[in-house]
């Protein structure tokens, strides 16, 4: 099969869509198929059939910068990369979002299986109000969500349906062995952190209001924080000394090193999170994962039965799990023991069979000349525990 898949999101600075797009590229080659990749980017990110749409501009969007590209070049390059790809299906992340995803949505003459991985609750409230979003959305064969919350985000501010399926995850990476300076012993626990350092909804303040009472309880304790952007000095973590340590952005075996030597990975994030991929990988990892019980999360954690959940936005209830989980051994141990084996439901092996499924319904219905794939075709998909 000849596959596109369009990322809205540039391809010059890391993301959770990006990370989703190029390991789908890589799980669908690995099946025989024909795959390309066109998305924002300035310079050739060295992706096998990766096609640039040109340069994006930073746009504050749900809480983060987002990197789009829109224009007339851009829409001459959407139109001449379709037209030359001569595609099967054309698999569009975030349709709506005004880039490329957009621009390909519109020019596509194929039939289109759309992923949305927004969940806020404004993120599509504009498409009821701007009709000519809502005909171009009527183009799309087939609708996927990537959690429970991105299928209500999407229901509530657009209608239709989608069937669940989740961002994948590479399990079998993560089965790292953790780098001698970031592992945990005993003595020295080690709390994990990754995320953008400079973004309020990452979390990070929460984290670090957290950080006097855990040493209070335990002084020989590690944070180890990773990611881009600055941390503010208001947070005032320098003057926990080497218990808190900046490690700044790091490549995907060193995140792997880092999450299997962890104690735990905290995952603070205040809101805005459609899915939760690093918990995943946390898990995978067989790492504890504490996290703030947003819906997301509380999703991908089985509502703390695979990992710890905590009040979100509260730093003093973070400080009590963390120390729990250092009084309590035996207890991590065995959550940790709970997330590895519900990982296993996020590895690509599995994802990557759902994805192909509706590839397969949506290239037979349009041999047969049929529509929009109506939800009652993906209940059984949807039926498996994704929620």
């Amino acid at each position: 099969m000849k596959i596109g898949l369009v990322c809205p999101y540039s391809f010059d600075v890391p993301g959770g869509v990006q990370s989703h797009v190029r390991d789908l590229a890589v799980e669908l080659r690995g099946r025989g198929n024909d795959v390309e990749i066109f998305a924002p980017a300035s310079t050739q990110p060295g992706i096998e059939g990766f096609h640039s749409a040109g340069s994006a501009v930073r746009v504050p969007y749900n809480g983060s910068v987002a990197r789009l590209c829109f224009g007339p070049l851009a829409r001459s390059r959407t139109r001449a990369w379709l037209a030359q790809g001569n595609f099967d299906v054309v698999h569009i992340h975030e349709p709506l979002i005004p880039s490329v995803s957009l621009l390909a949505l519109a020019a596509a003459e194929c039939p289109v299986v759309a992923t949305f991985h927004l969940a806020n609750e404004l993120s599509y409230a504009y498409v009821a109000s701007v009709p000519f979003l809502t005909r171009l959305s009527e183009k799309i064969t087939a609708r996927i969500a990537v959690s429970a919350e991105a299928r209500r985000t999407l229901v509530t501010h657009h209608g239709g349906d989608a069937v669940i399926i989740p961002n994948g995850v590479a399990v079998a990476d993560f089965a790292a062995e953790p780098r001698p300076a970031w592992q945990a012993t005993p003595e020295r626990p080690v709390f994990a952190f990754l995320g953008r350092l400079d973004e309020e909804r990452k979390g990070l303040p929460i984290l670090a209001g957290a950080i006097e009472a855990v040493l209070a309880a335990c002084p020989g304790a590690r944070f180890l924080i990773a990611g881009r952007g600055e941390v503010p000095d208001s947070l005032g973590l320098a003057r926990y000394g080497d218990a808190v340590e900046l490690l700044g952005p790091v490549s995907d075996e060193e995140k792997a090193q880092l999450l299997a030597g962890a104690t735990a990975y905290i995952a603070p994030q205040t809101g805005g999170e459609s899915f939760g991929i690093v918990l995943v990988e946390a898990m995978a990892a067989g790492t504890l994962t504490v996290a703030s019980n947003i819906p997301a999360f509380a999703a991908v954690l089985d509502s703390g039965r695979a990992g710890r959940l905590f009040n979100p936005g509260d730093s003093g209830d973070l400080a009590r799990v963390l120390i729990e989980t250092l009084e309590h051994p035996d207890q991590r141990d065995d959550l940790a023991a709970r997330g590895r084996s519900r990982s296993a439901m996020y590895d690509w092996g599995r994802v990557g069979d759902e994805i192909v499924a509706v590839y397969d319904t949506v290239a037979t219905m349009n041999r047969a000349g049929g529509g929009e794939l109506a939800t009652g075709a993906v209940d059984e998909a949807e039926s498996s525990e994704h929620e």
